[in-house]
């Protein structure tokens, strides 16, 4: 705030308000002063709506919170908001309505377009958060060996019946709820990237691509596998020994202070030799934490560099039109000693 020369913040996106405050209410603002300090935030106030008075007493006890249904509204025009001096608002999350509906409350308020500030401080996790997203991926890793082990995935299945069963069975291992909607797609839906499932049978011999992840206090896992029910062909096995030395080389360019495009180029490069480039579809990763996407972003055009403590996805994938696809991923933290995988899952072709 001081290097964008700001007052105050209006914090309005609901997961920036979370992670500053703790509060997980449906309807909330929150007002930072650039004034406070460790030992006086007095000027720094939260507002919500009276469906709220007990959980927010309860969840941020250490700020002054204020009851009124306009909450972002209510904060400027209340005297937290100083006139004259710029106020910073999330305009990456505020609407054009909601921005012109401010700017009639008064003349004098100074609102300063200030996007990412809070994001740029989410893409390092403290040790809390990794432990959450530790246990995000151990209930993904354990729900998934669980369906190994009762013969779930096998032919004549339906992609839903088993993605409802995994989704299920990441519940039953401790998380709170889904990462987002499962995927699974087999034989040639497992070329379509982001496949809803659907009513298509797993048949032997076709590959079957898996993207899950599970829901912990918050914080999402995010892992990918790809499998051969029965025996793999060739072009399977030597499709997937490419995206597996990709997705290896994309991991261990993981390091603080790489830039985000040349961990792209490491994972990237090893399909583009091998002549397959313009079958890699997407971006190598991006964050995750409070969203399943998040800062930062791992693609061609990315910009900045790895922090160490940014929780990343890596995940290549290569898929042919109408024949089949492969993606692996995998969920780490960047480190100073090399990144911790958190997504333990097996990556062999060939195990149901």
């Amino acid at each position: 705030m001081e290097t964008n020369g700001l007052a105050s913040l209006l914090v309005t996106d609901l997961l920036n308000i979370r992670y500053l405050t703790g509060f997980t209410g449906s309807n909330a603002a929150l007002l930072v002063s650039a004034q406070d300090s460790p030992v006086n935030e007095d000027h720094t106030v939260v507002c919500t709506d009276g469906r709220y008075v007990t959980q927010v007493a309860e969840q941020v006890p250490d700020l002054r919170a204020v009851i009124d249904r306009g909450s972002a509204a209510y904060l400027l025009r209340s005297d937290a908001a100083p006139r004259a001096e710029r106020v910073g608002f999330e305009s990456h999350v505020v609407t054009v309505d909601q921005h012109l509906s401010w700017t009639r409350i008064d003349d004098s308020l100074n609102l300063v377009r200030s996007p990412g500030l809070v994001e740029e401080l989410r893409m390092v996790k403290d040790e809390h958060e990794i432990a959450l997203l530790r246990e995000a991926c151990r209930a993904a890793d354990a729900a998934f060996a669980q369906l190994i082990e009762r013969g779930s995935i096998r032919a004549g299945r339906t992609e839903l019946a088993v993605a409802r069963e995994l989704e299920a069975a990441m519940i039953e291992h401790g998380a709170d709820g889904i990462s987002f909607e499962t995927i699974v797609a087999t034989g040639s839906n497992s070329a379509v990237p982001h496949h809803r499932p659907t009513a298509a049978v797993l048949a032997h011999g076709d590959f079957v691509k898996f993207d899950f992840g599970a829901l912990v206090g918050g914080y999402h896992s995010d892992m990918t596998r790809t499998v051969v029910i029965g025996a793999a062909s060739d072009w399977q096995k030597d499709l997937y020994e490419l995206v597996l030395r990709s997705q290896t080389a994309g991991r261990e360019a993981l390091a603080p202070g790489v830039e985000t495009a040349s961990v792209d180029a490491a994972a990237r490069s090893v399909i583009t030799a091998a002549g397959f480039g313009e079958f890699f579809l997407h971006g190598l990763g991006h964050g995750v934490g409070l969203e399943i996407h998040e800062a930062p972003g791992i693609a061609k055009s990315s910009t900045g560099t790895l922090q160490c403590g940014a929780a990343v996805t890596v995940e290549p994938g290569v898929y042919f039109s109408g024949r089949g696809g492969v993606r692996i991923e995998d969920t780490l933290i960047v480190r100073d000693n090399g990144p911790e995988l958190l997504t333990m899952t097996s990556k062999e072709l060939t195990f149901v």
